[in-house]
């Protein structure tokens, strides 16, 4: 048996991330006047016309779905099978693999949210969703599932990761900001392990390292530790966003590891500034980030209805402090 077909044979094995046993304290790096703010996030004047299907890296570099893809190596971590792959262009990407059918699988998840982030003016890596790939190895052609492909681009330099609990932009309207949208999507995985520094090689007069959130894939469905559903919609449908404001902080119905990053952290304001980003989204742009992670527009559009109520509660709480559950 190739190395290939005991990839797809055999049940997915299932990391469990536990975390330390002290709770760790959330506190900027520095003074908020010497972060650089635009390593982290620049405010996207021209949201309402971003392209939220092709993203960012544009149509130019996204695979091509119709090509024969050559295999390099299987995927060395992460919880979902996967593989590198380069394509006939010699461009190495990074595939995310379902372990067993599209729903609840991370890949198409994670460019969805990839999309909406980028958008809102949050850095990220060139991702795309190719449902199904043709793929040569030592026995041959196959036409192999497909998932999230990511881009190794050498104007990405991957310097290590960054930390959720000690950073430059703790505390500010971005950070705070980035955290209640993942709350809106039900996002679990809020590991350091998932953010990347990245060193910017590319010429031009934007910044020479980013502060990136990525594998974003378990969201979508409940917030939970160990092995939470995603990409469920009718779970997510019926899941509880916020759940009161207590002594000016925002309670949320999270169950995930890091209770620290909301614990008496996030105000009202922070709801705010994040729903006034996200309400200058169209119906056709998130439509297209949906359509962008292969969601087709029934169950696409379940789960924007949810997310546009959503957005509405926060913008309802920051402005009257009342709590009301979505219907």
């Amino acid at each position: 048996m190739t190395r290939l077909a005991l990839l797809w044979s055999v049940p997915a094995l299932f990391a469990v991330y536990v975390p330390s046993c002290h709770t760790p304290t959330v506190q900027p790096t520095m003074p908020p006047w010497e972060a650089r703010m635009a390593e982290f996030w620049e405010a996207p004047a021209d949201l309402e016309t971003r392209d939220l299907f092709f993203g960012p890296w544009g149509r130019g570099n996204a695979p091509d779905a119709n090509a024969t893809f050559t295999f390099v190596r299987l995927k060395d971590h992460g919880t979902n099978p996967g593989v590198v792959v380069t394509d006939p262009e010699g461009r190495e990407w990074h595939v995310k693999q379902p372990p067993h059918n599209h729903q609840g699988a991370e890949g198409p998840i994670e460019v969805v949210l990839s999309r909406v982030l980028s958008a809102v003016g949050y850095h990220q890596p060139p991702v795309y969703f190719v449902p199904s790939f043709t793929m040569i190895d030592e026995t041959g052609a196959h036409v192999v599932p497909g998932g999230r492909f990511r881009l190794r681009d050498d104007a990405l330099k991957d310097l290590g990761t960054w930390s959720w609990q000690r950073n430059p932009y703790v505390d500010t309207y971005p950070y705070q900001g980035l955290l209640v949208i993942l709350m809106m999507f039900d996002s679990s995985d809020l590991k350091n392990a998932n953010n990347s520094l990245y060193e910017v090689r590319s010429p031009g007069s934007g910044p020479d390292r980013w502060y990136v959130v990525r594998d974003l894939g378990t969201a979508l469905g409940e917030t939970g530790k160990l092995a939470p559903r995603r990409g469920d919609p009718a779970l997510f449908e019926r899941q509880p966003f916020i759940t009161g404001v207590e002594n000016g902080f925002v309670k949320f119905f999270y169950h995930g590891w890091h209770q620290e990053l909301f614990d008496r952290r996030i105000a009202p304001r922070d709801l705010r500034w994040a729903s006034e980003l996200l309400v200058r989204l169209t119906d056709s742009q998130w439509a297209d980030a949906f359509r962008a992670g292969g969601y087709p527009p029934d169950i696409a559009n379940r789960f924007i209805v949810r997310l546009q109520q959503k957005i509405a509660d926060a913008r309802r709480i920051a402005d009257t402090g009342e709590v009301v559950a979505s219907p």
